[in-house]
């Protein structure tokens, strides 16, 4: 009996193994066989090469993009669907009420009100809008026809078809993501009104001429508490919502004179939030007139990097500064008017519905001043308090980013990529371009805003008083670029522009340490580049920021550590020179101290909400070199205790705090210290949040090199030990022109989004290692590697 019964509950353990292991087979993609299209005009060959990547070849431009769409939709459809929720603020229906205010942020940004103004006003026979109906028109086809994935069946997501609107809203969403405003403006404001200007002098505000290559009223509490929400929820909406945001870049551009072969190499590497799926989906595509191996964002069907055998590009954040926050005047007779140039102006209010799942819908009014929407209407603390509305020039511009783009995939020439990069408005990107003509090419692509003198948009700004006023734009001639320079290479790294126009650009640019670094490098006398010296310069690990903080830092600590124990954990700083390899027990050492020196000097002042704000800015990284460098900042104060500290005794309890938390992590052995054993990544997928489905859909942890503005910029929030890597290279691509064919990169993770595909992160752990694939291009090779075929046919 008792063999009878385990018997039976074999055959049913098996019954129900067969039953999953079916039900996840029909989710995977099928990279094989034949398929019917509508609207296709004739065959289409889709070839998968090892990694999973698609080679499309069309006769025409349409059935390209319609086949792009069906093949992105199977391998990332739950991707499509989630970015497209968060633009358009519906995340809370699927996801519940804890993104209930990720939803109020983005329904009052407005982005899907946006697009579909957009939308209306598109030219529907202009080659991009083609483009663009087509690669929808596929996605649409690829769901219509086959099963939801897993994620939609555990979240409970109702299938729905995607418009072009979906693609002009999650644009809009990538302007937002790039806008340090939303972090940056209110802290800045914050402590200029409230701590004073020598609290400010520790922050680097103001630009620099010379480049780095060489109060308002009526702000009460409430108020302040309404934009320290939108900061924290500008936050949440990647970190909830399981959406990258793009946080920096490396890309640079050397000359054949500088090269072994002779010819232009192109390398790029933007820095974005990590996640599964990985944000960039890899496609070659063809047809007899057109040719690119791109890499394509969700939803759009333009590749935002791309490359072929006559040119290529690649992209970093301009971080100029394209958001601002304006404190309006309210008139004292209607509350629903605001001064706006010499005149009371209605502001306009729409009703949001939004669902929440498990939960009563909730009902939101959004109102809108001339100058934007009234952004910390969002939230109950602004009820009754002075309006903050948001400029942006996403909004302020004509922005045809789509066509732009759409040229860009195609500008073999100077002038073509010049012209291209002139259509893109916002969000502010930097085109680092080169051909196998051997020109090399960067271009600051943004609509520039004039400004009344005087004004600096680091802060919120009094509508009272005309600060928000904007005349205009400056022509594209006077953004910042370079064609050809005459040292031979170009570099951008997030840093501090210098216009030849004279043109100030206010910004919240990254240090300059990173492009420093490049940029002695890539100036190395006599250097030949090639392909394989210059993946090693993608992933050095070294920069000046540590040294220069601890020029200034030791000193201090000689002074105050006196037990001679304490003084031999010190010791791996003293000769450190910034490098931020596996082993390295100083970066270790370092970046806790630098945690532990931020919380001791400005939490006290700022308060848990505001510090928490500073630690995710990049004001923190340059205010603690100015910080350590002046003894008498008021920073080094307590205001909590009845003693006046100074920087002696803030930095002593900075180091003994170190060595606590170090202590009750590691151990007292600084052997067990070591940078890869506190330093990790774990590509997180929205629903690894929920134990035990990280188990199943997270990847990682991964040991990791790198760190905050190295070149390899495998990066973090500034928190204690340990330390997740949240962002980094969301690809890395070198391109010698002489062969374009044998132009090599990586995908984090990898090309599926569909679990458990075997692309799903067959690229994870080369990724960790620093080591790069072939992107194929040449048809013989394409031919040598091809795993699988499909064939799209029209539908009979």
């Amino acid at each position: 009996m008792v063999k009878l019964m385990a018997g039976l509950l074999a055959l049913v353990l098996l019954a129900v193994a067969g039953v999953g292991g079916w039900y996840l087979y029909k989710k995977q993609p099928v990279r094989s066989g034949v398929v019917e299209l509508q609207n296709l005009q004739g065959n289409v060959t889709v070839r998968y090469d090892e990694r999973g990547v698609p080679h499309i070849t069309a006769d025409n431009e349409a059935d390209l993009y319609r086949a792009l769409g069906y093949v992105h939709a199977q391998d990332r459809l739950f991707q499509l669907e989630m970015v497209r929720r968060l633009a358009n603020g519906e995340l809370a229906e699927v996801l519940g009420p804890k993104l209930l205010d990720v939803d109020k942020l983005f329904r009052t940004l407005g982005l899907r009100e946006h697009a579909k103004k957009v939308v209306a006003a598109m030219d529907r026979n202009a080659p991009e809008s083609r483009a663009l109906l087509s690669y929808i028109d596929g996605i649409n086809q690829w769901q219509d026809s086959h099963r939801a994935p897993l994620e939609f069946d555990i979240l409970g997501i109702p299938q729905q078809p995607f418009t072009p609107e979906d693609t002009y809203a999650v644009g809009g969403y990538l302007a937002y993501s790039f806008a340090a405003a939303f972090r940056t403006e209110p802290l800045m404001t914050f402590i200029r009104d409230k701590l004073g200007p020598d609290y400010l002098r520790a922050f680097d505000v103001d630009w620099h001429p010379e480049g780095v290559l060489t109060p308002i009223a009526g702000m009460t509490p409430d108020a302040w508490n309404s934009l320290q929400r939108v900061a924290g929820v500008s936050l949440q909406a990647s970190e909830l919502g399981g959406i990258p945001l793009l946080e920096g870049s490396n890309a640079w551009a050397v000359s054949g004179r500088r090269t072994a072969s002779g010819s232009p190499m192109l390398a790029g590497d933007p820095h974005i939030s990590f996640s599964a799926p990985s944000v960039w989906y890899e496609a070659h595509l063809s047809t007899p007139e057109f040719e690119l191996f791109g890499h394509f964002q969700a939803l759009n069907p333009m590749a935002l990097l791309g490359h072929n055998h006559d040119f290529g590009w690649s992209l970093t954040m301009f971080q100029n500064d394209d958001v601002d926050f304006i404190a309006e005047q309210v008139n004292p007779d209607n509350p629903q008017q605001v001064w706006h140039q010499g005149n009371w102006v209605d502001m306009v209010s729409r009703t949001e519905l939004i669902q929440v799942k498990g939960a009563p819908p909730e009902r939101m009014v959004v109102r809108t001043t001339p100058q934007g929407p009234v952004i910390n209407d969002a939230f109950k603390e602004s009820l009754g308090t002075r309006p903050i509305s948001m400029w942006w020039a996403f909004y302020a511009t004509e922005n045809p980013a789509i066509r732009g783009f759409y040229e860009l995939n195609r500008a073999d020439t100077l002038d073509k990529a010049r012209e291209a990069s002139s259509k893109l408005h916002a969000p502010g990107l930097n085109i680092v371009w080169a051909n196998a003509e051997g020109d090399i090419g960067w271009w600051a692509a943004a609509k520039l805003p004039l400004r009344p003198q005087g004004v600096n948009p680091t802060f919120i700004l009094d509508a009272a008083k005309g600060e928000a006023d904007k005349p205009g734009f400056y022509a594209f001639r006077f953004n910042p670029q370079e064609e050809n320079p005459a040292r031979g290479y170009i570099v951008s790294a997030n840093h501090q522009p210098l216009p030849k126009s004279g043109v100030p650009v206010p910004g919240y640019y990254n240090l300059p340490d990173r492009a420093q670094r490049l940029d002695t490098l890539l100036n190395t006398p006599n250097m030949k580049w090639t392909s394989v010296e210059t993946r090693k310069l993608m992933l050095d690990v070294n920069n000046n920021y540590g040294p220069r903080i601890l020029r200034n830092l030791l000193p201090a600590m000689n002074a105050v550590v006196t037990d001679p124990n304490e003084k031999a954990f010190m010791e791996p700083l003293t000769n450190w020179d910034g490098t931020y390899d596996e082993g390295s027990i100083a970066a270790t050492l370092f970046t806790q101290m630098m945690y532990e020196l931020a919380k001791a000097a400005f939490a006290d002042e700022l308060g848990p909400v505001q510090f928490a704000n500073l630690l995710e800015t990049r004001a923190l990284d340059f205010a603690l070199p100015l910080l350590v460098a002046d003894n008498n900042s008021p920073w080094w104060d307590d205001v909590s205790t009845p003693a006046k500290e100074s920087h002696f005794e803030t930095t002593r309890i900075a180091w003994s705090n170190t060595l606590k938390h170090l202590q009750g992590l590691y151990g007292t052995s600084l052997l067990d210290w070591r940078w890869g054993v506190a330093h990790t990544l774990t590509h997180g997928h929205p629903l690894g949040r929920q134990k035990p489905l990280d188990k199943i859909f997270n990847v990682g942890p991964f040991q990791v090199p790198g760190g905050r503005e190295t070149p390899n910029n495998l990066s973090g929030s500034l928190g204690p030990a340990p330390w997740a890597v949240t962002s980094g290279p969301s690809t890395r691509r070198v391109i010698d022109f002489a062969d374009a064919g044998k132009a090599v990169g990586i995908n984090p993770l990898g090309q599926s989004g569909v679990w458990p595909d075997k692309h799903y992160a067959d690229q994870a752990e080369k990724y960790a290692k620093g080591e790069f694939v072939r992107m194929w291009l040449d048809e013989a090779d394409v031919i040598a590697r091809t795993a699988s075929t499909l064939t799209l046919r029209p539908a009979r």
